[in-house]
């Protein structure tokens, strides 16, 4: 990676099944951009073939955005860049580069991470509790409001299911 290099896109990796996630991407999108974003579901196909060397496990549980000249930058970071590439809150993006700012943009990702986690802690009827990981539609898990997540194991009849 070249330090010095500008950054004319980043590629914004977000989970494609957090609420909170899916609702940042739409009004990121809605956004006047100075810098080209492309949001990319964290840990799916794509991002997998674009950026083969990230811990993608990892951008599930952390905002993750990626420079068209390789960089790199997690949480609070990944946020401020984020909004350093929108028109209108450029500004804000300055201010929350700054020591005293990054300890607010630090809050606020971990604000975000606590509301995440309690929609996890949170069943249907408000019971259930997380088991520790993201259920995932691709691994058998689904939703039912009235019944809540479910799993099916998926078939293995073709000898491709990759060892757990």
């Amino acid at each position: 990676m070249n330090a010095t290099a500008p950054v004319r896109r980043l590629t914004v990796l977000y989970d494609a099944e957090c609420s909170l996630c899916a609702f940042v991407r739409g009004w990121l999108l809605r956004q006047p951009q100075l810098v080209p974003l492309e949001l990319v579901p964290a840990a799916s196909e794509e991002a997998r073939r674009r950026f083969p060397g990230l811990d993608h496990g990892a951008t599930l549980d952390e905002i993750t955005v990626v420079g068209d000249a390789g960089q790199v930058y997690r949480g609070p970071a990944a946020w401020i860049v984020t909004l350093w590439a929108l028109r209108e809150h450029r500004p804000l993006a300055h201010r929350l580069s700054t020591p005293s700012g990054a300890r607010l943009a630090k809050g606020a990702v971990l604000a975000a991470a606590k509301w995440r986690g309690a929609q996890w802690n949170q069943g249907p009827r408000g019971g259930a509790q997380w088991g520790g990981r993201v259920y995932r539609r691709a691994d058998g898990w689904g939703y039912d409001p009235d019944a809540g997540w479910t799993y099916s194991a998926p078939g293995c009849a073709d000898g491709t299911c990759a060892p757990r």
